[in-house]
């Protein structure tokens, strides 16, 4: 590695972490004027600074850690644009492609680092994150009330609850259909259910049994109360998609083939929060292209119109995603595409401004 690498190399990692450590002390100022009457409810320091904190700090810093080298090189690569060290670098011999590999290797670092907190080390620590402020904040843990909800409980059987409460752990007009090569076999139907916590049981209220035996007959039965066991825990019901934060990726992948047999209609998000772990990291490798084609060209404007500019750009990926996603969530666009999209558009955006930079 060249002087030069390990000089760009150095601005680079360096603008990044002090970027970062700015940004979520702010963040975390914010947040502590925010919450500071719910700590009082009882919260320890140590719950405070390491349930919450250490834990927040991870996951908001991994999350805009992308957007943070994007504005930092900005910034630095600006700096060195103002006081003519590009000009020294170019004119030095150094192709304007190769004074780039600095800085795909802090990205590619950074990048690496990113995906091993997505995928396996963030979803462990947003248990206890989540955890603390559902205890002491009142959020993280929202109530989930969901109606018409279709579950394949096994192949051949299913479940239906017209309304569905998550944390009462109990629905209205529930059946479960066992069917077999095409033909209804048996249908339980209640006009009330509830899980029992002690007896690890769901219980029934106003019952009704239909059964078909072989020849055709049916015979039904019916009564005011019924505890039994199904295959199926309340969290399976309606799975909050919180849960699928506190999953690493192996978990999740898990989980979403289970979900995919049980044909719940949150695939979608799941599908969004696997992609997303990945696609967000790399982003880090598209703007580092925009940000450096953009702030070697020197401009009337200087390092504050490239800081503006730049500012302009994140908002309107961060936008783009959202958008993406939400047509995502609504089956417009599949999740793979719906969150690679972004990247691909800034993708292309990046190269025409790598072309034009001057070389």
């Amino acid at each position: 590695m060249k002087i030069i690498d390990k000089y760009i190399l150095g601005k680079f990692l360096g603008t990044f972490f002090t970027a970062l450590l700015l940004i979520i002390s702010i963040a975390i100022v914010f947040d502590v004027s925010e919450k500071v009457e719910d700590f009082r409810k009882g919260a320890s320091y140590s719950e405070i600074f390491l349930d919450y904190y250490v834990n927040f700090i991870a996951f908001y810093g991994n999350m805009f850690s992308s957007m943070i080298v994007f504005i930092s090189t900005i910034w630095f690569t600006s700096r060195m644009t103002a006081n003519t060290e590009v000009v020294a670098i170019l004119t030095g011999s150094v192709s304007f492609k190769r004074m780039m590999l600095p800085y795909f290797i802090g990205a590619t670092f950074i990048a690496l680092l990113s995906l091993a907190l997505n995928h396996f080390i963030i979803p462990k620590t947003n248990i206890k994150r989540l955890k603390f402020e559902h205890t002491y904040v009142g959020s993280g843990y929202n109530e989930v009330y969901s109606k018409n909800i279709h579950r394949q409980i096994a192949p051949g059987e299913f479940a239906y609850f017209e309304t569905f409460n998550q944390d009462r752990q109990s629905g209205y007009h529930f059946s479960y259909e066992i069917i077999e090569e095409g033909k209804l076999k048996s249908k339980l139907a209640s006009d009330f259910v509830r899980f029992d916590t002690v007896l690890s049981k769901w219980r029934l209220d106003n019952w009704t049994l239909r059964t078909i035996a072989e020849d055709g007959t049916e015979s039904i039965s019916y009564g005011r109360k019924l505890d039994t066991a199904f295959s199926f825990s309340p969290q399976e019901v309606t799975p909050r998609l919180y849960t699928t934060s506190m999953m690493n990726t192996p978990e999740l992948l898990d989980f979403i083939a289970v979900e995919k047999l049980r044909g719940s209609e949150n695939m979608n998000a799941y599908l969004v929060e696997l992609h997303r772990r990945t696609s967000w990291p790399a982003s880090a490798f598209v703007l580092i292209l925009i940000a450096v084609s953009l702030s070697t060209k020197k401009t009337r404007g200087g390092l504050g119109l490239n800081m503006t500019i730049g500012l302009l750009l994140c908002l309107i990926y961060v936008f783009m995603m959202q958008v993406s996603t939400t047509f995502a969530a609504k089956d417009t666009l599949s999740p793979l595409t719906a969150v690679w999209l972004p990247n691909f558009i800034f993708a292309i955006i990046g190269l025409y401004l790598y072309r034009i930079a001057p070389k």
